[in-house]
């Protein structure tokens, strides 16, 4: 299962959010549901309506950030650790 870490932010809308959990999947699109499965809802804070990935919201694999930002169909391995990070907008 592929180590999944998060940025501190998203703990604000979720403060049960662990700081790294591991779920099952072998892409990106299949990892979020699985870690929609353990904070529902967060799916669809990190995703629209489409499925793809909030302009928001920026998704690494290792230190690769995924290039299918709109099918999420990047290629997860068990052994990866995958990234979600908040950005930080305002002015």
């Amino acid at each position: 299962m592929a180590k999944i870490k998060f940025t501190n932010l998203l703990r604000r809308f979720y403060p049960h959010l662990a700081e790294q959990i591991e779920v099952p999947g072998n892409t990106i699109a299949q990892v979020l549901e699985a870690l929609n499965q353990q904070y529902p809802g967060i799916r669809d804070y990190l995703v629209d309506e489409r499925g793809k990935l909030r302009q928001h919201v920026n998704i690494f694999i290792g230190e690769e950030l995924i290039q299918d930002k709109d099918t999420l169909q990047d290629t997860v391995e068990a052994q990866d650790e995958v990234f979600i990070l908040q950005a930080i907008s305002g002015g």
